[in-house]
């Protein structure tokens, strides 16, 4: 067998969902030490580094805000990825990672806004100000709250993942937004100083506990997004189940 042939098996492996049921309950716990111990060198390395002269103590809202900021962003571009996956190549887990993700998704948008409010008050003087980059990121937590209830209120499974599929496609013109619009609008919030071609221009002092806190931001999402993928595949196996035994019960009525 060819290793793309078996690169292709592996895949599609992922498409079952006791399969995938069995590699979560081999990685979870990894992962979750792992988050674990990501988390307690950021937080050593965040309240251990000096204050900022302009900005003081409250810089360290930053090492939260930026990497809910982040994943935000990242939370949706992986929805999008699920709603291909469910339109063009029917894949039976992308739906679920869509809807796993959304929650998820929403949370961190949430912690992002908040962080934001406090940071912004001692350095612009207002909890909120409706410029691009907060009005697009208000959007876009509106976005998640808006799928969960579609989520929610469509009782045909297949039905509403399509729909809640086009609506994530649809709605991923909003993460561009997001990320360019401090280039293209005059607002409140600096230009990118991480993710620069010319390399970042924030101090390594500040940097490296943002970089910690950001790899441990990200494996909390991937942790809570494989444990919500385990458990709407579980919920979705006790629905069948019940459906089953109503529609046995009905015929022997």
């Amino acid at each position: 067998m060819s290793e793309n042939s078996l690169a292709v098996r592996k895949f599609s492996d992922l498409a079952n969902p006791t399969r995938f049921l069995a590699l979560a309950d081999r990685v979870l716990p990894w992962l979750s030490a792992l988050t674990a111990l990501f988390f307690a060198v950021g937080l050593w390395l965040a309240f251990t580094t000096q204050g900022d002269y302009q900005q003081g103590e409250t810089v360290r809202i930053m090492y939260v805000h930026v990497p809910a900021a982040w994943l935000s962003m990242m939370c949706y571009s992986v929805m999008a990825l699920a709603a291909l996956g469910t339109l063009v190549w029917r894949h039976p887990i992308a739906d679920v990672s869509s809807r796993a993700a959304a929650p998820i998704g929403a949370c961190f948008t949430f912690l992002a806004l908040v962080t934001g409010s406090l940071w912004g008050k001692p350095m612009w003087g207002a909890w909120w100000v409706w410029d691009a980059r907060l009005t697009s990121v208000f959007v876009l937590f509106l976005m998640y709250l808006g799928l969960m209830a579609l989520n929610r209120a469509m009782d045909d499974p297949v039905r509403s993942s399509r729909v809640s599929a086009v609506l994530v496609l649809v709605g991923f013109v909003n993460i561009p937004i997001i990320k360019f619009s401090v280039e293209w609008w005059n607002t409140l919030h600096q230009p990118a100083s991480v993710l620069r071609l010319d390399g970042p221009t924030i101090d390594p002092e500040f940097l490296r506990p943002l970089v910690v806190m950001a790899i441990a931001f990200t494996l909390l999402f991937f942790t809570l997004h494989i444990a919500a993928m385990r458990n709407e595949i579980w919920r979705r196996r006790v629905t069948s189940l019940r459906r089953m035994a109503a529609r046995s019960a009905g015929r022997e009525v």
